[in-house]
């Protein structure tokens, strides 16, 4: 009952450069040279790393360069190991196996101008969105707000690519009051023009104040982390019942219980990476039943025939899926 992962690659490491304070890039390529597969601007991949543990992270090199993608990672002392583990433990010459790009966070292709947000580490998805538009001749602009200009990552690259007077820098020396005033560069949306943000937790969440008011398909964002929730937000989930149409089982999901664990406990796997419903290593499809979506991925038409098993319940008393 195994989900395959779809077209696993082993690359090499060709080169480890320090971007920023506490911010490396990796360069991979494929060790035969040959070309890597397309991707979009926006597109993440699923990194295994040293000891097990298995990570999104963003591309960041030009889409249209299938020679080399290009990751870059911040350190986090509170993470939960997965940036640790490419600082301390990848070296030049090693490889890592990448699965297959998946993109929950690509551009709209109707934009007549778009305005590119990034927060700290989040510049990742716009940098590579930054070489699409550029490569097009579409209008954008690009934001990076950062701590200090120590903080800057791939900020020659960007400099580069960006038009002259569409990059702007917004440092706030740790205290947000100093940065960007978000709410007044969004504060009267034109027709036509599309918002992408990313970046860490308080810069998503004034992200998200500051464009409330726009169009909703006209925002779009990419979490690294699940917002911050209210504690009854948390509480309340009962037990369903859940058919995997395939096999033929029928299990419990308790109320403490993830899909993803009860699959687990029953034999069976889901392949998981994020267990945050930010990534989409474990979205499956489901065949019956009413779903209570707590994903930051999916998009309104996906949630229609999928869901993501690490955070998902079912709204009523069963839920089946097509494993």
């Amino acid at each position: 009952m195994d989900i395959p992962v779809k077209n696993p690659i082993d690359l090499l490491v060709r080169t480890i450069r320090l971007e920023a304070t506490n911010i490396l890039s990796f360069e991979l390529v494929h060790p035969k040279g040959e070309a890597l597969p397309k991707v979009a601007a926006g597109a993440h991949v699923d990194v295994h790393l040293p000891g097990g543990l298995v990570r999104s992270y963003s591309l960041a090199g030009n889409p249209h360069d299938r020679s080399r993608w290009l990751l870059g990672v911040l350190r986090e002392a509170n993470g939960s190991g997965g940036s640790r583990a490419m600082h301390e433990r990848v070296r030049v010459g090693g490889s890592l196996r990448v699965d297959a790009p998946r993109n929950a966070f690509p551009l709209a292709p109707e934009a007549k101008h778009s305005i590119l947000l990034a927060g700290g580490i989040g510049v990742t998805p716009i940098k590579a969105m930054a070489h699409a538009l550029c490569e097009a001749g579409a209008g954008f602009e690009v934001h990076y707000c950062a701590r200090t200009p120590a903080n800057l990552a791939f900020d020659d690259e960007l400099q580069a690519i960006v038009p002259e007077g569409q990059l702007h820098w917004h440092f706030d020396q740790g205290d947000p009051t100093k940065g960007l005033d978000i709410s007044a560069l969004l504060s009267n949306p034109e027709p036509g023009t599309h918002v992408y943000f990313c970046g860490p937790s308080g810069f998503m969440g004034a992200c998200e104040a500051a464009s409330a008011h726009w169009p909703r398909d006209a925002v779009h964002r990419e979490y690294f982390k699940a917002p911050a929730q209210e504690p009854e937000a948390l509480t309340g989930d009962g037990a369903f019942t859940l058919h995997l149409v395939r096999s033929g089982q029928t299990i419990t999901v308790e109320s403490d219980q993830t899909i993803v664990r009860a699959i687990e406990l029953s034999g069976g796997r889901v392949p998981t990476s994020c267990m945050s419903g930010l990534c989409g290593t474990c979205k499956v499809t489901y065949v019956a039943g009413d779903v209570d979506h707590r994903d930051y991925i999916l998009s309104d038409d996906e949630k229609q025939i999928c869901l993501t098993a690490c955070v998902s319940r079912a709204k009523g008393a069963s839920l089946s899926l097509d494993l």
